[in-house]
């Protein structure tokens, strides 16, 4: 949800954040895959939509145990 407290990024600023070419989050934009806010012509994403789609795409990693069938062999 956004707040009046909410810093709007520009979608340079969330490029940049994400690690991404600007076309990434131009593109979540179009899909209305993230929230934004329409300031005249002007586009702007919250701080906290960012850190949404964040959380929401992050991927915990699987901790595997080994079996009996999988050992620590030298190979050749």
């Amino acid at each position: 949800m956004v707040t009046v407290a909410d810093r709007l990024l520009t979608v340079n600023q969330v490029a940049e954040r994400l690690g991404t070419g600007l076309r990434f989050p131009r593109r979540l934009i179009e899909e209305r895959r993230i929230t934004f806010v329409k300031v005249g012509r002007h586009v702007r994403i919250p701080e906290s939509a960012v850190e949404e789609y964040v959380s929401a795409h992050t991927v915990a990693p699987i901790v595997l145990r080994p079996t009996a069938a999988y050992s620590y062999r030298r190979a050749a």
